[in-house]
C-alpha cells in the first residue's frame, strides 16, 4: 500500500500498487505533455526567426539583382539612342536616292505608255481586220448550215414515215397475237376448269357423304357406294365373280364384303374388304391401324388370299392419301385404299392374279396326279416371288400416274400464269407504242431537236 499527500487539502490517503501506478503514469503523461508543448513553442520561435532572416536575406539578394538590371536598362538605352541617330541619317540619304530613282521611273513610265499606245492602235488595226474576215466566213457558214437543215429535215421526215409504217405494223402483229393468247387463255382455262371442276365434284362427294349421315349410315352408306361401284362394272368386266356382303358369323367375326373369282372352276382370286369411316365429330379418332389385327382374322377364317381396308379415317394423313397403301410389312397381302381407289384395287388384284391362273391350275392337276409336294412348293414360291415383284411394279405405275397427273395440273396452271403475263406484257407495248411521239423520239437528242426546233421556227414564219 502506498500513501498519497493531496496537494490542495492536504489530506493522507492510502492507495494499492495499482492505482498508485496509474496515478503515477497520469502524472508522467501530464507532464510530458507540456514539456512537448513547450519544446512546440520553442521551435516555432526558432522558425518564425530563421524564416525571417531568409526573407530578408532574399530581398536584398533581390535588390542587387534590379539595380544590377536598371544599369544594364541604362546601357541598352544608350545603344538605342545611337541606333535610331543612325536609322535617322540612313533614311534620310535613301529618300534622297529615292527622289533621283523616282525622276527617272517617271520618264521612263512616259517612254512606255508612248509604246504601248503604238501598239494597242496596231492591234485595233489587225482586230478589225480579223472580224471582217470572221464576218465572212460566218455568212458562208449560216448559208452551208441552211442547206444542211433543209437535208436533215427531209431525212427526219423519211425517217418519221419509216417509223410510223413500222409502229403500225406492230400494232397489228400486237393485236394478231392478243387475240391469239386470247383464244389460247380461254382454251386453257375451260380446260383448267374442268379440271378443277371434276377434282371439286369428287371432293363435294365425299364431304356430303360424311355431313349428311349419322356415324352409324356413314359405315353402312360407304358399304353402298362401294356395292354400286362394282355392280356398275359386273356385267361388263367380272361376270361370272361373286361380291357379297360377308352375312356369315358362325366364327364370332365377319368382314363387309367378299369378292371371289375364278375360271374354268379354279379360284385365282379371293379379297375380304372391311370399309370404316366415322363423323367429323365424333369424340373418339379411329386409326386405320386399329382395325387391320381383326381384318387379318376375318381373312384367315374366311379363306380370302387379299385383305382391303377401304377407309376414310385419317382424312389429313399424307401416307393414307397418296394412293394404295401397302401394309404387308404388319400383316401380308393386307392394303388400305380410298374409296375413290376400289376399283381400280380389284382390277390391280384381278390382273396380277390371273398372271397365277397357271400355276393354280398346275395346282389341282398337281393333286390329281400326286406330283412331287416339293417341286410344288418350289413353284409356289416363285409365284409368290414373282406375283409380289409384279404387284410392286404395279404399284409404283399407279403410283407415278398419280403423280404425273397432278403434276399436269401444275403445268397447266404454270401455262395459265405465262398467258397473263404474256397478255400484260403485251398490254404494256400496246400502252408503249401508243404513247411514242416525235418528242419523246428526240429526248436527248440535240441535233434532231434542234433540226425540229429549226422546222417549227420555219413553219411559224411561213404562216406569219
Amino acid at each position: 500500500m502506498k500513501e498519497i499527500k493531496c496537494p490542495k487539502c492536504q489530506s493522507v490517503f492510502t492507495v494499492d500498487e495499482a492505482d498508485y501506478a496509474s496515478i503515477v503514469n497520469q502524472i508522467r503523461t501530464s507532464e510530458f505533455q507540456e514539456e512537448v508543448n513547450r519544446r512546440m513553442q520553442e521551435l516555432e520561435k526558432q522558425n518564425k526567426i530563421q524564416r525571417e532572416a531568409d526573407n530578408l536575406a532574399a530581398e536584398n539578394k533581390l535588390q542587387e539583382q534590379i539595380s544590377i538590371k536598371e544599369q544594364e536598362l541604362g546601357k541598352k538605352d544608350m545603344e538605342i539612342s545611337s541606333l535610331k541617330e543612325q536609322v535617322k541619317s540612313a533614311v534620310q540619304a535613301e529618300q534622297l536616292k529615292n527622289k533621283e530613282t523616282i525622276a527617272g521611273k517617271d520618264s521612263e513610265i512616259a517612254r512606255l505608255k508612248e509604246q504601248i499606245k503604238s501598239a494597242v492602235q496596231e492591234k485595233e488595226l489587225l482586230f478589225n481586220q480579223q472580224l471582217s474576215q470572221k464576218d465572212a466566213e460566218i455568212s458562208k457558214w449560216k448559208s452551208g448550215v441552211q442547206v444542211a437543215v433543209l437535208q436533215e429535215q427531209n431525212k427526219a421526215k423519211d425517217i418519221l414515215q419509216e417509223k410510223d409504217q413500222k409502229i403500225a405494223e406492230l400494232q397489228i402483229q400486237i393485236n394478231s397475237e392478243k387475240k391469239e393468247a386470247t383464244i389460247r387463255e380461254q382454251n386453257l382455262k375451260e380446260g383448267y376448269e374442268n379440271q378443277l371442276k371434276q377434282q371439286q365434284e369428287l371432293v363435294n362427294y365425299y364431304k356430303d357423304f360424311k355431313k349428311k349421315l349419322s356415324t352409324k349410315m356413314i359405315g353402312e352408306s360407304l358399304e353402298v357406294h362401294c356395292s354400286n361401284e362394282f355392280n356398275k362394272v359386273r356385267t361388263s368386266m367380272y361376270p361370272t365373280a361373286y361380291f357379297e356382303k360377308d352375312n356369315d358369323a358362325r366364327t364370332g367375326n365377319k368382314g363387309d364384303f367378299i369378292f371371289r373369282d375364278s375360271i374354268d372352276g379354279v379360284e385365282y382370286i379371293s379379297i375380304m374388304f372391311e370399309m370404316k369411316n366415322e363423323m367429323d365429330d365424333t369424340a373418339t379418332k379411329h386409326k386405320n391401324e386399329d382395325f387391320f389385327a381383326k381384318l387379318d382374322k376375318d381373312r384367315n377364317e374366311k379363306g380370302c388370299e387379299y385383305a382391303v381396308l377401304v377407309s376414310l379415317l385419317e382424312p389429313d394423313s399424307e401416307l393414307y392419301n397418296e394412293g394404295i397403301v401397302d401394309v404387308s410389312y404388319r400383316y401380308p397381302k393386307m392394303y388400305v385404299i380410298r374409296p375413290q381407289f376400289f376399283m381400280p384395287i380389284i382390277s390391280l388384284l384381278v390382273q396380277t392374279s390371273k398372271k397365277s391362273l397357271e400355276y393354280k391350275k398346275e395346282l389341282e392337276i398337281a393333286k390329281r396326279q400326286n406330283i412331287d409336294v416339293t417341286n410344288f412348293e418350289n413353284q409356289l414360291l416363285d409365284f409368290k416371288d414373282k406375283f409380289g415383284r409384279n404387284y410392286r411394279i404395279a404399284s409404283e405405275k399407279f403410283q407415278k400416274a398419280i403423280e404425273e397427273i397432278d403434276k399436269s395440273i401444275d403445268h397447266l396452271q404454270k401455262i395459265k400464269d405465262a398467258l397473263i403475263g404474256s397478255e400484260n406484257n403485251l398490254r404494256l407495248a400496246n400502252d408503249k407504242a401508243e404513247e411514242l411521239t416525235i418528242k419523246k423520239l428526240t429526248r436527248n437528242n440535240s441535233t434532231m431537236k434542234e433540226i425540229f426546233d429549226e422546222a417549227r421556227k420555219n413553219s411559224q414564219n411561213k404562216e406569219d
